[in-house]
């Protein structure tokens, strides 16, 4: 990260470059920015004790920690909060909390998840300051830090006598980053919710840079391809009745992907693992296996399994089509099938959601932080917020706490932006609702 000296004659300038653009809030967006100014040293301890309580997804006890860490603190603003338990979908559970006012706002969705990718028996466990800038610690971009910016937005509409009357349903998962099964349940809250609201808010730290902002997300799902092909001994590798076998028709299913594919933009799909021999075995749920074969034996078996990313339904059906097309057009005495599972929905861009982008980066502008532009899909994984696909007028995702290394032990988050993305999301919302 670039340092910066500043001097006297830069901070002037600085200073006479936002004037005019708080110029630009009425009293009522005024009043949000004070507050947030104001309470911002709190909000960074409620950070830093959020960051302190291991959630990771599958420390059941952890993530329920971090709900009961929370909640208290939507109640003391009017929220009605509960425990959906996830028993039912293998995880932990998920954070619900409403409020229903008798306004004529839009009704808002605003997304978060409570666990993180670091699990117990990870040695990244704590907050840790770096510097006056920047902190470290598990989750702390991904996503607690935007889940404290979306409390604190919350908390400036409370101040200025505004939340009540609002219509917010607030999602913080469970199980974002491993998702429980079936996803029908897993994701039903959100499903739920997205169908009775407007609008969609997703509070994940995006690509880090907070001068963007997601209106699109590429889907996530998984393949996998079954090869079988006729045993023989490699002397005889082939002929017109043995052929040749399953790893060479792997081979030539896998270079027709790319060769067919990889030209289609915004599209990914990658082979993570593969097994070939005259034996295989695979258990999916702990991505391992094992194969056996000699050099001098055709292969009779081959497997692999790989990920998919698509950021339209329409994309997703015609990589899948093709995939299937070429998976069955066999060497001989060989045989291949494909499956797919649904996975994460892509968030398609759309009208509404590019509308929805120039109204925060408006409020961005008006504040004094320059633009929002949206960020390219292919700089963000899939998130909760695509599950709000088709089902709302607008979505927007990326609004949390800027920073760099997620989901690695060098999560790094940029503690001044704690502050300038609660007033974006919390002028975002006034201006949805007035």
């Amino acid at each position: 990260m670039p340092q910066f000296t500043f001097n006297t004659t830069v901070l002037c300038m600085l200073m006479s470059w936002q004037v005019p653009a708080f110029a630009q809030l009425d009293t009522t967006e005024q009043a949000m920015v004070a507050f947030i100014d104001d309470s911002n040293a709190a909000a960074q301890e409620l950070l830093i004790e959020s960051v302190n309580i291991n959630s990771g997804t599958m420390n059941f006890a952890g993530v329920r920690a971090i709900a009961d860490h929370m909640m208290p603190h939507f109640e003391a603003i009017g929220f009605e909060t509960r425990w959906e338990d996830g028993s039912a979908f293998g995880r932990a559970g998920h954070l619900i909390a409403e409020i229903h006012g008798d306004g004529e706002g839009p009704k808002l969705l605003l997304i978060g998840h409570l666990d993180t990718v670091f699990e117990p028996s990870s040695p990244f466990q704590s907050f840790e300051r770096i510097d006056a800038e920047r902190a470290t610690g598990p989750g702390i971009t991904d996503m607690k830090g935007g889940n404290v910016i979306m409390l604190q937005a919350l908390r400036a509409l409370h101040e200025v006598d505004l939340l009540q009357d609002m219509d917010i349903t607030v999602v913080m998962t469970g199980d974002e980053e491993l998702s429980g099964d079936p996803l029908t349940l897993s994701k039903k809250a959100i499903i739920d919710a997205a169908t009775y609201a407007d609008i969609a808010i997703g509070f994940e730290d995006g690509d880090g840079n907070p001068t963007t902002a997601n209106i699109s997300r590429r889907g996530s799902s998984d393949w996998t391809l079954r090869v079988k092909g006729r045993p023989a001994h490699s002397s005889q590798v082939f002929r017109e009745d043995i052929g040749p076998g399953a790893i060479y028709e792997t081979a030539r299913i896998l270079l027709l992907f790319l060769e067919n594919l990889q030209q289609e933009e915004n599209l990914t799909f990658n082979p993570g693992r593969i097994l070939g021999g005259s034996e295989i075995t695979h258990d999916s749920e702990i991505s391992s296996g094992t194969a056996f074969g000699k050099n001098n034996v055709v292969a009779q078996s081959a497997l692999v399994t790989g990920d998919l990313r698509a950021v339209s339904v329409e994309q997703l059906g015609r990589a899948r089509n093709i995939m299937r097309e070429i998976a069955a057009a066999n060497f001989p005495h060989t045989s291949a099938e494909i499956e797919f599972d649904d996975g994460y929905p892509p968030l398609a861009p759309s009208e509404g959601n590019a509308e929805l982008l120039e109204i925060y980066s408006r409020a961005s502008l008006d504040l004094g932080f320059g633009r929002v532009v949206a960020v390219n899909p292919r700089l963000a994984g899939a998130a909760d917020v695509s599950f709000t696909s088709g089902l709302v007028d607008m979505a927007i995702d990326g609004l949390g706490l800027s920073g760099s290394g997620g989901h690695t032990v060098d999560e790094t988050a940029l503690m001044s932006a704690l502050p300038s993305q609660s007033k974006r999301a919390a002028v975002l919302m006034y201006r949805l609702y007035r």
